[in-house]
């Protein structure tokens, strides 16, 4: 594994979380339900001023030919009523339809109807049928209602009556069935994107799945009736299937092979006691084949199976019993800064083939160049329901462009490919190790020089 030079900015976890925060955007279901309530509600405002558009001309006709009713109808019984009549005709129509008509006197203060649209026409509508003379307000010495101005011969009179009884309820009518068709609309959208995002929502709950090699949790429903939908989901689980038939070929592979080489291997190892005289050459053949050893085992690492059960572990004694062996190596310096009472939901076996991982890493990649120590800190602490652990060198780092290909199986960098136990499966088995547990692993270089290993792990309650 090559190192780079110092001075490369480190992304710790915080940066990346941020980022991809940013990132973060709505779901398709919240699109698709903003798309389709926007479209709906839309079209119900289109149509409700439409509808408004189409009544405006009918409802201010009906309005004027009632007004203009009430006014001829007044004037006929005050022109065919005597005068000693009158007084007991005015109260009657006063008292039972309260409609009240006084004489207009030419010092009568009026206020102009209502200066909308639907007003002006009404009042239009009124003229051409009382007369150009005829005048209508809202209010009359200060006192409100629907007054109409008309004449008899010379004579003047005002008809004052309540407004109420000539408006239509129209606003509110209009203002409850617009709130009604936009709730209907809102929950119609809220169905249709659910019913739309529900197959993608069960193809990425299958994905994930897959992504953390759980094969048989991830079958669709292959019954289901939309044609489009019913395809994706045959293709996907006959996808599946080929995957999980590589995966377990894969697996049985490099077991096998690895299972069959430590036979001869011990066979060799044996004979080189036995048979090896010179002690130097015996030394150096036994080392070789500890090197072959070491490589079959990280390869029986990788195959092992991916059902792993999670239960509290403490991580302050797991990283003591990685580091426990590690530290009468003189080539070796560890700073560690652990929280105290750090416990993870981890598999303790896997756990620590994850830290013995990262400190061999370290230890054959992170050596100073002038002194030949690899100095390695560890540091480890809570974050909300989440345990965060650093494992970082001081060596020379590793090229930007490579970073995202050190958790590629069996990718090596150029120093690596020098070292004839390197299988460029150490932090890929990490990575699929801690992604079966539930956590994150990231990779960064540090400002001051050397590789950083970000892992997020499930923290467990005390």
């Amino acid at each position: 594994m090559t190192r780079h030079k110092p001075g490369e900015t480190v992304l710790g976890l915080d940066d990346l979380e941020a980022t991809s925060g940013r990132r973060t955007g709505l779901s398709l279901f919240w699109r698709t339900f903003f798309l389709l309530a926007l479209l709906l509600v839309g079209c119900v405002v289109a149509w409700t001023q439409t509808l408004r558009e189409m009544e405006f001309e009918p409802r201010a006709l009906q309005t004027a030919q009632q007004i203009a009713s009430v006014v001829n109808l007044s004037r006929a019984a005050v022109m065919h009523t005597d005068a000693i009549a009158r007084v007991s005709l005015f109260k009657t129509m006063k008292d039972q339809e309260h409609v009240t008509i006084r004489p207009r006197e030419p010092k009568d203060v009026a206020e102009p109807f209502s200066d909308d649209d639907l007003s002006q026409h009404i009042v239009q509508q009124i003229r051409s049928r009382l007369g150009p003379d005829a005048v209508v307000a809202s209010s009359v010495n200060q006192v409100d209602g629907l007054w109409v101005g008309f004449s008899i011969d010379k004579d003047h009179y005002w008809l004052q009556t309540d407004r109420a009884r000539f408006d239509q309820p129209a606003g509110r009518t209009w203002l409850i069935w617009l709130l009604t068709a936009a709730a209907l609309s809102l929950a119609g959208a809220a169905g249709i994107a659910g019913l739309i995002n529900r197959p993608l929502k069960q193809l990425s709950f299958a994905a994930s799945r897959i992504r953390e090699g759980d094969f048989e949790a991830s079958a669709l429903d292959e019954t289901v009736s939309t044609r489009e939908i019913r395809a994706v989901n045959v293709g996907f689980n006959r996808m599946t299937k080929k995957l999980a038939k590589i995966e377990q070929d894969r697996a049985v592979m490099l077991a096998g092979i690895s299972h069959d080489l430590r036979t001869p291997l011990a066979r060799l190892r044996l004979e080189t006691e036995l048979s090896v005289a010179d002690l130097e050459a015996r030394e150096a053949m036994s080392a070789d084949i500890a090197q072959l050893d070491a490589i079959i085992g990280k390869f029986l690492d990788y195959a092992r199976p991916g059902n792993i059960r999670l239960s509290p572990v403490s991580l302050n004694d797991t990283i003591e019993n990685c580091l426990a062996p590690l530290r009468k190596r003189a080539d070796l310096e560890f700073k560690v800064a652990l929280q105290a009472g750090l416990r993870v939901q981890a598999d303790p076996v896997e756990l620590q083939r994850v830290i013995d991982n990262l400190l061999e890493n370290a230890s054959r990649y992170g050596k100073s160049v002038d002194t030949g120590i690899a100095m390695i800190d560890i540091s480890a602490r809570h974050r909300d329901n989440q345990v965060h652990l650093r494992v970082r060198d001081h060596g020379t780092g590793v090229p930007l462009d490579q970073i995202k290909q050190l958790t590629t199986p069996f990718f090596r960098g150029e120093s690596a490919r020098t070292a004839s136990n390197s299988t460029g499966l150490g932090l890929a088995i990490v990575e699929q190790t801690v992604s079966r547990m539930g956590g994150q692993l990231e990779l960064s270089n540090a400002n001051s020089g050397g590789l950083c290993v970000d892992i997020l792990l499930q923290r467990a309650s005390a």
